[in-house]
Order: structure tokens, then C-alpha cells, then sequence
């Protein structure tokens, strides 16, 4: 007789079954000798929900947002700087690549909301030109 433990819709049984011998067919009865309920395991406790994440700086009428998620790797511009159209503002990680963020247009680099490290959500301001 060999003694298991099985779990049917999420309840546990201990269970003691008769091994057949030599393909001797032994009647479904016989097979199964009992089935005990074991107690409900202890349910792990639920974790706090996560505090909400701070709300993204209100962005300028000409900012350029992250096309994607991802992390800054690099921001080669400084406020104040000029830049031209196709210049590169941030370089980001994402997807396991390095990607570029560039100016769609020429002007004066006014705002930069990000530093190296951050991580950054998709939409979100990363520079603002004017």
C-alpha cells in the first residue's frame, strides 16, 4: 500500500493506494483504501499594494516624451544649449538596445526632466525646446 497526497481544486486528500500486482486486476474498491482530508494550508500573507507612482512632470507646448519605456543612458545636452533638427537629446535603453531620442526640430534646449538611471514610461517629457 503506498499513502499519497493529492490535491483536487485546491484541497488536499491523503490517500492510501493498493499497488496492483503483475497486472492482476484488482476491483475499483479494493484500490482506493481511504481518503482522509488534510487541513487547508496556511494562506501566505498578502503583500500592501504598491504606493502609487509619482505623477510626471507637467510637460511644456514643445516637449519631446519617450516613444517607449525604458532607462537613460546618456543626456549629452545641457539647458540652454541649441540644438538642431535630428541632434541627439537622450540616448535610453530599451528593449535590451540603445535608443535615441532626437530633436524634430531646431532650437534652445529650456527644460531637461530626466538624469542618467532614470527610468522613464512611454509619453513621458524628456526635454523641452524652445
Amino acid at each position: 500500500m503506498k499513502s499519497y497526497t493529492i490535491t483536487v481544486n485546491g484541497k488536499a486528500y491523503d490517500v492510501q493506494v493498493v499497488e496492483n500486482k503483475a497486472g492482476a486486476a484488482v476491483p475499483a474498491a479494493a484500490r482506493i483504501q481511504s481518503v482522509t482530508p488534510v487541513a487547508a494550508p496556511v494562506a501566505a500573507p498578502v503583500a500592501a499594494p504598491a504606493a502609487p507612482k509619482a505623477a510626471a512632470p507637467a510637460a511644456g507646448a514643445n516637449s519631446v516624451t519617450a516613444p517607449m519605456p525604458g532607462k537613460i543612458l546618456s543626456v549629452p545636452v545641457t539647458e540652454g544649449a541649441s540644438v538642431a533638427a535630428g541632434d541627439v537629446l537622450v540616448t535610453f535603453e530599451a528593449m535590451k538596445m540603445e535608443n535615441e531620442i532626437m530633436a524634430p526640430a531646431a532650437g534652445t534646449v529650456s527644460k531637461i526632466y530626466v538624469k542618467v538611471g532614470d527610468q522613464i514610461e512611454a509619453g513621458a517629457p524628456v526635454v523641452d525646446l524652445a
